[in-house]
């Protein structure tokens, strides 16, 4: 057989090797997996929809979390738009007349300083199964769909257009072919959107749409209300619309968004919330829309009206109503009193009612929280706590093994979870807060990881479980800034030195207790407008206060001096003596209110930085990376291979030079070129908005803001990538250390599989490898110790094992996997055991959902280094792999190779103890005229299997593979020494199998011939 030792896969690993590749072909890359670990915590949601007719069965659009469905009133969901360019959601609607025909409008339909726009309308005909986009793709957000209950195919759209500047597609839009064309039916002009439509229920000619000339500012908290704002009706079917003004708040009053409905029992019966200042409130129409009349002014119906607006009335009584907002409240008088129906302490944010119109008592309401539905009025609801749409705005990790991931959750408050759970999945069990506001960065004590720190700013004990506010100021003075998110973080280089910014850098090196200030105030003191601002454009705009902060810290791994911040207003300032000086090295391009979203300092270079800026807010959609390589003195924006799409973070590896990633509003993306060239990574994660990622050893971790956290496990491929040149048939990368550890160590009976649970790590030693043609012969994989012996081999030929019948569910069981001679990337995994004995699998009751191993028939191997050896068409590749102790196991490596030794001697005396008894049972079963006595002895020889007689008197090959069984379980179930008795029952059974076997081969040869 012929060796291939591939010289250039050994060099994948050098740090500072220089990355001469461009793109890499998507096949090298197809083998790896994104999973997510959770938080099931829901997240913003605006889309709220069910089926009269199916009442099991809802629908929810999330903003920046796809659309998901649930068949069971909420008991689980399941996301049903994962494979559509956009997570943006605004709207959800299922045609009265056909229920398998399904719409959603995307881009979030609010105007908030966080949301995310979308790229149109898309529907489904077969319940969401698939898709069809149906244009409409630069009105970004599209806050509201009306279906016409008697033609599935008469569909009108609120489209409340770009969230940050003017643009023509906006207004209220008509089809009356399903989607195949749209009319602009209803527009003022460029600033002013429609943010909902609703069809009369008893009149299909009937409509009523609120448009809202809403409009963002390029800085925090900044907004404006144009003129065209107002209530609008049409009785031809939206031919022709006149505005409902009468006894309603004018523009000049302050209107704003007005959310309504209409009362399916009385059409003329209307109700809307107004957002209007002092002159908003809780409003009530009986004929029509025509005329209305201030029912509340009570600001806990209706404040915040710019973000909730929903009413709702019941379907057959117009004066049961129900308001969401901070808490959802319900009149049963028409509105002239109210009851508080949902909510709790803190404000759960409401955004949207649902009623099925067959059955009243069934409630969809959705919020920033999540989905949660009721089947009886109110009395109980199910839980938003089966919902992984978190949305997080950084992420960050600990020094903890496994370690945490962690986030601030918007509109919730924050996270640590697990990046692996011992139970086998990662449950509710596995994550929670850690005490920082929902918009604020964690940074966890590298020296402690039960110290946690963030917002602005708190020291948090995981052990106590308290807080302390340790603020550079206890009452602020106004001195400083602050805006939603305030950097916070550790130096890279002195574990002690924890960084906090507003428009000036703090430090403190004793936790908090006392602070450092070592800037100026580094935005802007004045400021040119952007353009996107259009009609709000004033004077005094340029003259405001300063409103800059600084949103993002990079201090040097190289140099504990240098530090580059990033503000909120297109600043980047240096600083290399610590603090004393900066340096305003802002590139040119980069214009005011430029959000400078992340730096990242390079790990190999001091002079060298990277920005991801996300101008959004300037309603700029184009991606903007730039990279410095001489301290800030020249810039080069670096976005070839991107789509039109907001970057928000940049980081580069810590351990390969020239290996870059980026998080997009809808994807994230790989450079294996120092950022000349970007690539998808995005692989089998949903769109949605990848907010920040780090490295955490040998993994990328994300956050998202919609779709909670998710793990890239094992980026070794792509680190060994980035600096191969050669194109090889077949490669066989080196594999990362392998930590030899327990999947699950959970020991009581499983939780329901409807429990919802993120994804612990691949269970083994991953073994990754590439064929470029597929692979005619058979290929093999062989695991050779530091001796050269082989202790298992895999081959494409192997078959899988043969699952009994057996008293569970299959669905519990792990799929199996063979080694692949497929064209393209494969990822085996090997679970550092010898070779299974062909024995019937038995399982675990400490079941994993989808993922249960059967119980292991062959020890571990020790910690230590092994060879790995993958042979295709008569060629072997060999690549050392590393197995590693799990670091909590403090066992010596003398009692882990004594418990090794004394495992492996009853594995192979039970193995020919089996072999044995099999003969045994062919001699009885082949031989013919054997006397009694011989037939006798022959039984005595075999006897039975059993565990529980493992220690009987009656010593035979099937006791002692009973025994032998019996006795490894013990040993192996723990990576504990092995106790006195396991040992001396090691040794007995061995001595017995000694003596059984001498007597069975002088047996055998006096009765049997060879």
């Amino acid at each position: 057989m012929r060796y291939k030792f591939l010289l250039h896969v050994s060099l994948f690993l050098l740090l500072f090797q220089t990355t001469v590749n461009a793109q890499k072909d998507s096949g090298y890359l197809s083998a790896l997996k994104w999973r997510m670990i959770g938080p099931f915590r829901g997240g913003r949601t605006v889309g709220a929809t069910g089926v009269p007719q199916q009442p099991n069965i809802f629908y929810i659009g999330v903003n920046n979390g796809g659309v998901w469905k649930t068949t069971d009133y909420g008991r689980t969901w399941k996301p049903i738009f994962d494979s559509q360019p956009t997570g943006s959601i605004g709207d959800v609607a299922v045609a009265g007349s056909n229920p398998n025909t399904v719409y959603v409008a995307s881009g979030e339909g609010i105007q908030r300083p966080d949301l995310s726009v979308g790229n149109g309308m898309y529907k489904s005909t077969d319940a969401g199964k698939t898709w069809i986009h149906l244009g409409l793709t630069d009105g970004q957000q599209i806050g509201g769909i009306a279906i016409d209950p008697t033609n599935e195919n008469r569909v009108f759209a609120a489209v409340l257009g770009h969230p940050y500047g003017p643009n023509t597609e906006r207004g209220v839009y008509r089809t009356t072919d399903g989607g195949k064309t749209w009319d602009k039916v209803l527009y003022k002009d460029e600033n002013t959107g429609a943010v909902q439509v609703v069809i009369d229920p008893k009149d299909p000619n009937t409509v009523y749409a609120d448009l809202w000339a809403g409009r963002q500012g390029p800085w925090e908290n900044g907004e404006w209300n144009g003129p065209e704002s107002g209530l609008y009706k049409s009785t031809d079917g939206g031919n022709t619309w006149h505005k409902l003004t009468e006894g309603l708040p004018t523009v000049a009053q302050g209107l704003g968004r007005i959310g309504f409905c209409v009362a399916p029992s009385d059409t003329k019966r209307m109700y809307a919330t107004v957002d209007a200042g002092d002159n908003g409130g809780m409003y009530r129409s009986d004929d029509g829309g025509e005329h209305w009349k201030s029912i509340s002014n009570d600001g806990r119906y209706w404040g915040r009206g710019s973000d909730f607006a929903e009413v709702k009335v019941d379907p057959n009584n117009e004066d049961i109503v129900y308001t969401a907002n901070v808490v959802v409240w319900k009149s049963t008088d028409g509105g002239y009193h109210w009851k508080d129906f949902r909510g709790a302490p803190g404000g759960d944010d409401y955004h949207r009612i649902w009623i099925n119109p067959n059955n009243p008592d069934i409630l969809l309401i959705v919020a920033d929280q999540g989905a949660i539905i009721t089947v009886n009025g109110g009395e109980t609801f199910s839980s938003w706590h089966n919902q992984p749409t978190a949305q997080f705005y950084h992420v960050s990790t600990d020094n903890a093994f496994p370690y945490n991931v962690y986030g601030a959750q918007q509109e919730s408050g924050s996270v640590g979870i697990a990046s692996r759970s011992m139970d086998g999945a990662i449950n509710f069990r596995e994550w929670h807060p850690v005490a920082v506001e929902e918009y604020g960065y964690v940074a966890p004590d590298p020296l402690d990881p039960n110290i946690i720190y963030g917002g602005k700013i708190t020291r948090y004990d995981k052990r106590t479980g308290q807080v302390q506010n340790i603020a550079p100021e206890a009452v602020r003075s106004g001195k400083f800034r602050f805006v939603r998110t305030a950097p916070v973080l550790f130096s890279p280089i002195d574990p002690k030195t924890l960084y906090f910014a507003g428009n000036v850098l703090f430090k403190t090196n004793n936790g908090g207790h006392s602070w450092q200030q070592i800037s100026p105030d580094l935005t802007r003191e004045a400021w040119d407008i952007p353009a996107s601002v259009g009609i709000y454009t004033t004077d005094a705009l340029k003259k405001m206060p300063r409103r800059g902060v600084i949103y993002t810290i990079a201090p040097s791994p190289k140099d504990i001096n240098t530090i580059w911040c990033g503000t909120d207003d297109g600043y980047i300032q240096l600083t290399k003596d610590g603090g004393k000086t900066w340096n305003n090295v802002t590139p040119p391009a980069i214009t005011a209110w430029s959000k400078i979203s992340i730096l990242e300092a390079s790990h190999f270079e001091t002079g060298t930085a990277y920005a991801a800026v996300n101008r959004i807010r300037c309603d700029d959609q184009h991606p903007h990376i730039y990279k410095t390589a001489d301290g800030g003195k020249t810039w080069k924006e670096m976005v070839k291979g991107l789509p039109e799409d907001p970057i928000n973070s940049v980081k580069e590896d810590p351990q390969t030079k020239g290996l870059l990633f980026a998080g997009s509003e809808r994807a994230t993306y790989v450079s294996f070129d120092n950022g000349e060239n970007w690539q998808t990574l995005q692989l089998n994660m949903p769109c949605t908005s990848i907010r920040d990622l780090v490295i955490k050893d040998d993994d990328l971790v994300v956050g998202t803001h919609g779709r909670s956290f998710w793990i890239l496990d094992n980026i070794s491929v792509l680190r060994q990538l980035a600096v191969s040149t050669a194109q090889e048939n077949v490669v066989l990368y080196k594999p990362q250390k392998a930590i030899r550890i327990r999947f699950s160590t959970y020991p009581d009976t499983p939780l329901p599989q409807e429990e919802p649970a993120g994804q612990n790590p691949p269970d083994g030693a991953m073994i990754d490898y590439y064929l470029k043609e597929p692979e005619t012969g058979v290929v093999t994989l062989a695991i050779k110790d530091s001796k050269g012996n082989t202790i298992r081999t895999f081959s494409s030929n192997d078959t899988t094992y043969v699952i009994p019948p057996v008293n569970i569910p299959l669905y519990w069981i792990r799929p199996q996997q063979i080694l692949s001679a497929a064209a393209g990337a494969h990822r085996f995994l090997w679970d550092m055991h010898y070779t299974p004995l062909n024995t019937p699998p038995a399982y675990p009751i400490s079941a994993v959902f989808g993922n249960t191993a059967p119980e292991p028939t062959s020890p571990w191997v020790m910690p230590g280094t092994y060879t790995v050896v993958l042979t295709v068409n008569g060629i072997s590749y060999s690549q050392p792999l590393t197995v590693a102790m799990d670091p909590r196991v403090k066992t010596s490596l003398k009692d882990l190779q004594d418990q090794h030794d004394y495992s492996l001697t009853c594995y192979n005396d039970r193995i020919k103890a089996a072999a044995y008894a099999e003969k045994i049972a062919v001699y009885k079963k082949t031989a013919t005229n054997l006397p009694k006595e011989t037939l006798q002895e022959l039984n005595a020889f075999g006897g039975s299997v059993s565990r529980r007689r493992a220690a009987s008197a009656d010593i035979s090959f099937g006791s002692l593979t009973g025994g032998f069984d019996a006795v490894q379980h013990t040993l192996q179930e723990a990576d504990m020494p092995p106790t006195e008795p396991a040992i001396i029952a090691t040794k007995k059974l061995h001595e017995n199998f000694i003596q059984l076997e001498q007597k069975w081969l002088a047996f055998e040869k006096k009765n049997f011939k060879p």
